[in-house]
């Protein structure tokens, strides 16, 4: 298969066709870094499956465009589809036609005016501890080293900047078994979830404002467990708990907030577990890079209210934004698509900073 050039919607589209549900991404990165092997201005190093490629011209700044190569599970939705100029398809908004963009971008710019490095990685749809992103923090991190990075997410070609952090916890509720003709002999773990999940679902949550961005936080109850048999008073309830905080808060200082939260519908007996914990990111605006990519593109400035890797880059002492193609509320939806409009405009201010730089 050959990637076709010149055309961002025909290239996602190629792109798009390659299934590469999480883990299972490597016939698409064979074929970005066969496309890449072919660009001399390049040095191309493969950590697994993840691709990092970089120009040496001795520029003042570098510049790290990043996307990763994995989708959710395909939802009837491949192959891809164009329809009034827009691609529908697993994974197209995200984020496929960011990969089409960085691509296209790598090829056409031999001698950019700042040294750019390309990372192409792997696993970013699960969770944290199986990211490819955190494999080549592991083992390569010279290799992100940079003044700003970008990642390609879908903002419909503006920027959001910072992002919220997350914390997954389970929390188990104990009780006592007995037989549901002699219930008063136990005790009913499942009834002691309704207070907590009342709790939950009337939370007011905080919307702080930093660097003029509203963020939004949730508390959420994603999952709930619990039953022995039709005849049997349960003695363990599970629920799983989601919560996503702004980036004022350390992951630390949201993980003593949510216990604390929790405090008053734990017992002795009972377990809470911490199952993922991610950093959030404080908004890049001052930056002048970021700067000079909003103001002489006119792009809009959002808050970032999901996770992205964005903080992966903010803890490696990195300022980063999010800036790609495609609707983020479309995203792991049947009805997923990215536009022309989107992909141009994307293309266009990432165009724009690596002819000029500063």
């Amino acid at each position: 298969m050959v990637v076709g050039t010149g055309d961002l919607i025909q290239l996602t589209q190629q792109l798009v066709d390659v299934e590469s549900v999480s883990f299972a991404e490597g016939p698409l990165v064979d074929l970005i870094a066969a496309e890449l092997a072919d660009l001399p201005h390049l040095k191309v190093d493969r950590i697994g499956d993840n691709l990092v490629a970089r120009t040496d011209l001795g520029r003042n700044l570098r510049i790290v465009l990043g996307g990763h190569t994995d989708t959710v599970p395909v939802n009837d939705n491949l192959p891809a589809r164009l329809i009034d100029g827009e691609v529908w398809g697993c994974g197209a908004a995200d984020m496929k036609g960011g990969l089409a963009v960085m691509l296209e971008l790598a090829r056409r710019h031999r001698e950019p005016a700042v040294d750019v490095t390309w990372i192409f990685y792997a696993r970013e749809e699960v969770a944290a501890d199986h990211s490819g992103l955190a494999e080549l923090i592991e083992l390569r991190p010279d290799l992100l080293a940079g003044d700003v990075a970008i990642l390609g997410e879908p903002t419909t070609g503006d920027v959001e900047a910072g992002c919220q952090g997350v914390l997954r916890v389970t929390l188990t509720l104990a009780g006592a078994r007995a037989h549901t003709a002699r219930a008063w002999m136990g005790r009913n773990a499942v009834h002691r979830l309704g207070d907590l999940l009342v709790a939950l679902s009337e939370f007011t949550p905080r919307q702080p404002e930093i660097c003029g961005l509203r963020f939004h936080e949730a508390l959420q109850a994603t999952h709930v467990s619990a039953g022995v048999a039709g005849n049997v008073v349960p003695d363990s309830a599970e629920v799983r708990i989601a919560h996503r905080f702004a980036p004022d808060r350390s992951v630390e200082q949201a993980e003593d907030w949510l216990r604390s939260f929790l405090a008053p519908f734990i017992e002795p007996g009972d377990e809470l577990v911490v199952d993922d914990r991610s950093s959030a990111a404080w908004p890049a605006l001052e930056h002048p890079v970021v700067k000079a990519l909003v103001e002489r593109n006119g792009l809009e400035v959002r808050s970032k209210l999901g996770w992205t890797d964005v903080a992966r880059f903010t803890e490696l002492g990195v300022a980063a934004i999010n800036l790609g193609p495609g609707d983020s509320t479309l995203a792991h939806t049947r009805e997923e698509r990215v536009s022309t409009a989107s992909l141009d405009r994307t293309f266009a201010a990432l165009d724009e900073l690596l002819s000029h730089g500063l």
